[in-house]
């Protein structure tokens, strides 16, 4: 009989665990949708004024992105367990998309500019889409991962920096190729973890698959530029 009580209960905490991955995958997947919103609204309106972070001094303009992006990561993680965290993600999605704003200006001035935006997204998508189904079939561990991808994303900091003094094209299309590939392996780590109960709070899930995401999105961009683009005459 009490080995009997023993498996009933395992059965109902393995159940109720279940559902609260399931409840965290749905809610991260809900508003990763809606932060999409805002995320254009910013691009749109950063492509109709022109703004630009860096146009000053890109040093500077790196640093100050840097402070304004650690100060939201500040605010969503004290406020992860209220509405307010939702609004702070939303509010940075806006501030990514006007940041976003430089590069698909670039894009928009070429001839093909528009296709290239669209074919970014549709290879963003899939590989989402790709790594999401992965994901939850795979029964592999990819927790010892995440070291290795932190020491990648490092070294593509200290790589962007120094080209902007060397300001070397091999090098850019380099760290973009590199960019891809680090932020979809972080991609599938980061929806393992919360499919495997690693991550319970849907806001700090959501926050960490949209950077992945955009990361992927404008690195790919820069790709399709560089090896199709067309510019105007």
């Amino acid at each position: 009989m009490s080995e009997l009580n023993n498996y009933s209960f395992g059965r109902t905490l393995e159940t109720q665990q279940s559902a609260s991955q399931n409840r965290t995958l749905r809610n991260t997947y809900w508003l990763l949708a809606l932060s999409m919103l805002p995320t254009t609204l910013g691009a749109y309106v950063g492509v109709q004024f022109g703004f630009s972070f860096f146009a000053g001094s890109p040093f500077i303009g790196l640093f100050a992105f840097m402070a304004i992006a650690f100060g939201f990561f500040w605010g969503i993680e004290r406020n992860k367990h209220s509405g307010m965290g939702v609004v702070l993600l939303l509010a940075f999605t806006f501030f990514m998309g006007l940041m976003l704003s430089n590069i698909l200006r670039v894009a928009l001035n070429m001839p093909n500019g528009g296709s290239l935006i669209g074919v970014a997204a549709l290879g963003t998508g899939g590989i989402f889409f790709g790594l999401a189904s992965y994901a939850s079939v795979t029964k592999r561990d990819f927790s010892n991962m995440g070291k290795f991808l932190f020491v990648g994303v490092m070294m593509l900091l200290v790589g962007g920096v120094a080209n902007m003094f060397l300001h070397l094209t091999a090098l850019s299309l380099a760290l973009s190729v590199m960019a891809v590939g680090i932020f979809s392996l972080y991609l599938l780590f980061d929806l393992k973890r919360i499919m495997d109960g690693g991550e319970t709070n849907y806001i700090t899930a959501t926050l960490a698959v949209y950077l992945d995401l955009y990361n992927i999105f404008a690195n790919l961009l820069s790709l399709l530029m560089a090896f199709t683009g067309n510019s105007k005459d």
